[in-house]
């Protein structure tokens, strides 16, 4: 038929009686509440789907004759006020007792700046685990009724839409958003105008609207820069995440940091806390430097003040995931600021800087140097940022400086199942409050093995049932035949489908290596095809449209699964987000995980499928190689990268397969009498109570309160007060510190004998030539430690403080300690500069050994 198609949306009129399904459909709690989504799905299942389950665009579409119809059903209406109830007693913004004793509700307040948030899939303006990850640090925050605030950039056409044609290649699809659709509002003045901002660009302005999103007790402001003052090419900054060139991202981070600070401040709010989540964001330390230059600290004084009060992290060990930028380029958008901080370019430059990247502008490096509390996202990541970093704090070691680490956690409300959900409404009452206790999850042990065993078969069930219909869909989009579908969908077609299921869902780049259960091709073969235990293998995941490796991969897994060998045993799925993600770990029986050691910053996608009950078969890196104990899961233990990566990839691909083939695949079908196997339950059990109460996001919120918010509101607060005497104080002495430590040395005077007897001191005496600096001003330390046998690397056991004696000429420095281990002892001297208003010993990065 031939002609123009149009279109009209007949709204229905929502009654009165059903408005709180409106303001409902306006906060992001509904993407954590089952009571809330699950209104919308008893409604119109079918609209439910369709609409992306996306409440506004829902109440839009659904008939009117559904909601009237609701409004007779009275156990509907029952759970729809036991809903609103819940809804709103939870926006009360009532502080948790632990929150309490670190923060003033009214008086502090933490600013979260992110380039993505991945919240639901109504909300797309995510990549991945970043975005997500920050979403579920939103949501924790909102939970834990903690003062706090998000600030972002809202796409309109976000990340692309991924579909993968009949060839394996991965086409890229970007979708322009209607803002109506979104959960979001405008941010007004109070004239009803809208509230924007101006940020100066290089050699011009751009205005910038504001968006928000609320998110429970908490609001996440988004940042626009589509309007209609702004020339074509500045309005495009926002429509993309991860689009454009080196410069458009230049123009995106500065809108984000420097952008985001202006929104806050016309805003009227005052964060006394600010997060750098990633080094995206890292322009607002320009912004916020300016501002206390603006009003009278000098250039040094300013940097102190902001950094008492900022918090990094990083998220990743690979190098491509540190935006880097040309000095020229850097000069010329920051050309307006320079003169607003008082600074000369060259010396803000130098704030970038950063090894092996000569006349290049690194954000870590800025964000790094310009905070006072720096983490990593897991224990060996932490070690490994400590490394990577290290020539921020020069002459410390790595293990010592200012690096430490955070493990992430998940938001168990998110991606906890709902069959696991409702049973644990019924059989244990608010266990929401007791996410992070570890002895309230022996709970679980009380859930019968056959309920445990059937809850994973339904949920199992249902994925496959899904998975079924995408691969369906994308087989007949690309024409291929019934008869080939057939085959493809053989095992997924099956009512009550049995068979082990094992996923791989993750962003597809090389050190993933999605392929490495296909390094010995015969015994995967086997392995797959083995009619009474048959095994299926799902993947999902996009690759970076810019990244040709990544996209290689996807078209590798893509002939695989078109091969006779593996047809309907290798399945491929397109357009992996939150909604397919929430599918798969939950439903598979194995979660696959096998990257490039170190090189796993956490993979909080594996936390999400061990707390359903799925077992986690992976590579000791990121989080597993603290949450693996032995009987949660399986391990690959990884080799050093000293080793040559052909030999690794070999070595860890064979005790993979080996792994499968001789534990998960047996214990699987060691069924017994019983028709499940016990083995597996008790696992699969063990994963659950391990997991929910160490890798939640509340647990991992509240160790940034403890362990980062809360010392650094103590000291800014230390610093800022009486005009900021603390941060001038610090910049002065600092600035001292540099001037003179070229001159500072240690002469070791007296020793003990090589040998003492037991509980006999050791006696130290050592000088200390300080140049114009005094013995208050530096720190003397004895390091008194071991050696490895293998490594023969020196362990230090502990730290003793030697003591200024005063001297005519030079400043001596003594020790007397005795000696409660016997053996072969070894130790170190090591001086270094010291100021009570540190945030940390080190963080000047000067130290000197005798």
């Amino acid at each position: 038929m031939s002609g123009k198609e149009f279109t009209v949306e007949v709204q229905a009129k929502i009654p009165e009686t059903l408005k709180g399904l409106t303001t409902l459909s306006r906060d992001l709690t509904y993407s954590w509440s089952r009571q809330i989504r699950s209104l919308f799905f008893r409604l119109d299942q079918e609209l439910w789907d369709q609409c992306n389950h996306n409440p506004k665009v829902f109440l839009r579409r659904v008939s009117q004759q559904k909601l009237e119809d609701a409004i007779g059903d009275t156990y509907f209406m029952e759970d729809y006020k036991t809903a609103l109830n819940w809804y709103e007693d939870y926006c009360q913004g009532k502080i948790k007792h632990a929150v309490q004793t670190q923060v003033r509700k009214n008086q502090d307040l933490i600013a979260y700046f992110s380039l993505e948030f991945g919240f639901h899939e109504s909300l797309p303006i995510y990549s991945g685990g970043l975005g997500i990850l920050a979403g579920d640090h939103c949501k924790a925050a909102s939970d834990l009724g903690l003062p706090f605030v998000g600030v972002g950039l809202l796409y309109h056409q976000g990340y692309f839409k991924q579909t993968i044609d009949g060839n394996g290649h991965q086409i890229a699809e970007f979708n322009t958003h209607r803002f109506q659709d979104l959960p979001i509002q405008p941010v007004c003045n109070d004239d009803g105008s809208r509230l924007t901002i101006q940020i100066e660009l290089a050699d011009h302005s751009i205005d910038l609207c504001i968006w928000v999103a609320k998110v429970g007790n908490i609001q996440v402001y988004l940042l626009d820069s589509d309007v209609p003052s702004n020339k074509a090419d500045d309005r495009s900054i926002t429509y993309r995440l991860y689009g454009g060139d080196r410069e458009h991202r230049v123009r995106q981070e500065m809108v984000l940091g420097i952008g985001g600070v202006r929104a806050l401040r016309a805003l009227g709010l005052a964060p006394n806390i600010w997060h750098i989540n990633e080094g995206h964001s890292a322009f607002q330390i320009v912004e916020r430097i300016s501002e206390y230059v603006q009003a009278g600290l000098q250039y040094t004084e300013a940097l102190e003040a902001v950094a008492s009060a900022t918090v990094f992290t990083t998220h990743t060990p690979v190098p491509a995931g540190h935006d880097i930028f040309e000095h020229d380029l850097v000069r010329k958008y920051l050309a307006a600021y320079f003169p607003r901080m008082n600074v000369d370019a060259n010396t803000l430059m130098a704030m970038g800087v950063s090894d092996g990247n000569p006349g290049k502008f690194n954000m870590t490096a800025l964000a790094m140097r310009a905070s006072r509390h720096q983490n990593g996202v897991s224990r060996i990541h932490g070690r490994v940022a400590s490394q990577m970093e290290a020539y921020i704090w020069p002459e410390i070691p790595p293990a010592d400086n200012p690096v430490s680490y955070i493990t992430n956690g998940v938001h168990v409300p998110t991606f906890l199942a709902r069959e696991w959900g409702n049973l644990f409404d019924s059989r244990f009452r608010n266990w929401h409050n007791y996410l992070s206790d570890s002895a309230f999850w022996d709970c679980l042990d009380e859930i019968e093995d056959y309920r445990f065993w059937g809850i994973r078969q339904s949920l199992r069930s249902l994925m496959l049932r899904d998975v079924c219909e995408r691969v369906v869909h994308r087989y007949r989009r690309n024409g291929a035949s019934e008869s080939f579908i057939r085959k493809a969908t053989q095992l997924l077609m099956q009512p009550d489908p049995d068979l082990l299921v094992l996923g791989f869902a993750r962003r597809f780049a090389t050190y993933k290596r999605a392929t490495l259960l296909f390094a010995d091709r015969e015994r995967l073969k086997k392995l797959l095809n083995d009619p009474k235990r048959p095994v299926m293998l799902i993947f999902a995941g996009k690759a970076h449209p810019q990244d040709e490796p990544g996209q290689e991969l996807i078209r590798i897994i893509h002939e695989y699964s078109q091969h006779p060998d593996f047809l309907g045993r290798v399945i491929l799925l397109e357009n992996y987000d939150i909604a397919l993600g929430r599918k798969l770990v939950t439903g598979v029986d194995v979660w696959v995980n096998n990257p490039e050691y170190p090189l796993e910053a956490c993979g909080t996608s594996g936390q999400k499928a061990a707390i359903n009950g799925v077992l986690n078969l992976s590579v000791l890196d990121g989080w597993w190689d603290e949450g693996y104990n032995g009987k949660n899961g399986w391990a690959v233990i990884p080799h050093e990268p000293h080793y040559d990566y052909d030999y690794r990839y070999h070595e860890e691909a064979f005790d993979l397969i080996n792994i499968l083939e001789q534990q998960v695949v047996p214990t699987f079908y060691d069924r017994g009498n019983m028709g499940y196997s016990e083995k597996w339950i008790a696992a699969c059990r063990e994963s659950m109570k391990s997991i929910i109460p160490r890798f939640n996001s509340e647990r991992m919120v509240m160790d940034y309160l403890n362990r980062v918010y809360s010392p650094s509101l103590r000291k800014h607060e230390v610093l800022m007060r009486d005009s900021a005497s603390g941060a001038k104080l610090l910049a002065a002495w600092k600035q001292k510190i540099r001037k003179e430590w070229k001159n500072v040395s240690l002469t070791l005077l007296e020793a003990s004998a090589e040998e003492i007897s037991y509980q006999d001191q050791l006696m130290l005496k050592v000088k200390a030539s300080l140049g114009n600096l005094g013995v208050d001003d530096v720190r003397v330390e004895l390091l008194l430690g071991i050696k490895e046998d293998m490594s023969n690397e020196f362990v230090v056991k502990t730290h003793h403080l030697l003591k200024p004696e005063p001297s005519d000429s030079t400043e001596i420095f003594a020790l007397s300690v005795a000696m409660e281990n016997c053996g072969l002892l070894h130790y170190k001297i090591c001086i270094y500069p010291y100021h009570e208003l540190l945030a940390h010993p080190f963080e000047m990065g000067f130290m000197k050994w005798l």
